[in-house]
């Protein structure tokens, strides 16, 4: 018999094989189960599937179907998953019959990143939920008249959003028709605890992230603005922090190219091959655990419209203990800032944090895990999605 809800997670975890993804997923799928529902996960994008070892799409899916077993056994779910190749719409993981069942018979399907179009099979799942995590571009889509992005929305029945700064006076992101409620980034907290080797008070340690350089794609223009999505501008912006500073920073970079890598480096950045480092969980969440904190930026179109956004990487490096020093989205509206967790606009704002982080280092670590567990961790977050869905 169940003992909660059934729920089915819609991802990307075989299309998109990087660690960053793929903790995600996990902690909604852990979240999801810690407080007792009957969780299941299924790819069904219609996309062919990605071979990371090969760096190609491809007609096999050989490297996918180990891929998400390998991180389902994670999770206790190793007979718990479907994926569906857009190369023949062949089913593995479960048979046919038992997703067509499955999808029969679910309390809730979450369509994570929102990135699989609903079809009829999944339209008969009752509660079917539009999980958001990088708002602003689909709302301007919609205002803007955009029949397939409004029609991706109105297979839901709810739309959950990362923007937890929709609809108030400073944001300028258009809302439409769609009521969106918001929601966060769930964390495992006990998952990035541990031993962390973070350095001591003593040592300097080094400021990290991870991401990709330059996306240029879901660039945008709205109310005769243009509107950008990769971080690289935004890091430019503050490029001469290391010298300013006198503290050590290190980007963990996919996408970096020799001269972008070159310039970085003349002006005191360490970087590292952030592709090699998310080809896998464990080391991705070493590299956060063996940092002295996080330095990050957001996109300019979170910024400049204040959508509320905040990232999955810099909820996990509060909750391994990390303070984190990232780009004001207007997220401190809802979490609590200046001490563990600091929002920047100017480089003043960023030596005044760093200066404040090292000034009581060990608070501030403190500070970080006490946000992280008030207010990401992974089972109040699933738990008060599902309620506010009506479940």
């Amino acid at each position: 018999m169940k003992t909660g809800p059934r729920v089915v997670l819609f991802g990307i975890l075989g299309r998109t094989p990087c660690a960053g993804v793929a903790w995600q997923a996990l902690h909604y799928l852990e979240g999801f189960r810690r407080i007792g529902c009957e969780v299941y996960y299924v790819e069904d994008t219609g996309d062919w599937p990605y071979d990371a070892d090969r760096f190609t799409i491809s007609d096999d899916c050989t490297f996918t179907l180990r891929y998400l077993a390998r991180h389902m056994a994670m999770v206790g779910m190793s007979d718990r998953w479907a994926y569906r190749s857009g190369v023949d719409q062949r089913v593995y993981g479960m048979s046919a019959t038992q997703l067509s069942d499955l999808l029969a018979s679910a309390d809730v399907l979450v369509n994570l990143t929102g990135s699989t179009l609903l079809r009829e099979a999944h339209m008969r799942v009752p509660k079917r939920i539009y999980l958001e995590t990088d708002p602003v571009r689909p709302q301007v889509e919609i205002a803007q008249g955009n029949r397939v992005t409004w029609g991706m929305l109105a297979g839901h029945t709810h739309h959950f959003s990362y923007g937890e700064n929709f609809g108030a006076p400073d944001c300028g992101v258009p809302m439409g028709e769609f009521t969106y409620l918001p929601t966060r980034q769930p964390v495992v907290l006990d998952w990035w605890a541990g031993e962390s080797a973070a350095p001591p008070v003593s040592s300097p340690g080094r400021y990290t992230t991870v991401g990709s350089w330059k996306q240029s794609s879901k660039d945008f223009e709205w109310n005769g603005e243009s509107y950008t999505w990769s971080k690289h501008v935004e890091f430019l912006k503050f490029v001469d922090l290391p010298r300013l500073a006198g503290a050590s920073f290190e980007l963990a970079l996919a996408g970096v190219d020799p001269a972008s890598e070159a310039l970085l480096n003349g002006h005191g950045w360490r970087v590292a091959d952030g592709y090699a480092l998310s080809r896998d969980i464990e080391p991705y969440r070493d590299f956060i655990r063996d940092s002295r904190g996080e330095f990050t930026v957001a996109k300019d179109q979170n910024v400049r419209l204040r959508s509320g956004w905040f990232s999955d990487r810099s909820a996990c490096y509060l909750a391994a203990g990390l303070p984190v020093i990232t780009q004001d989205t207007a997220f401190g509206s809802v979490v609590p800032t200046g001490r563990g967790l600091y929002a920047f606009r100017t480089m003043e704002d960023i030596l005044a944090a760093l200066d404040a982080i090292e000034a009581d280092y060990e608070a501030n670590r403190a500070a970080a895990r006490d946000i992280a567990d008030a207010y990401f961790d992974a089972c109040g977050v699933v738990e008060r999605m599902l309620r506010q869905a009506g479940l």
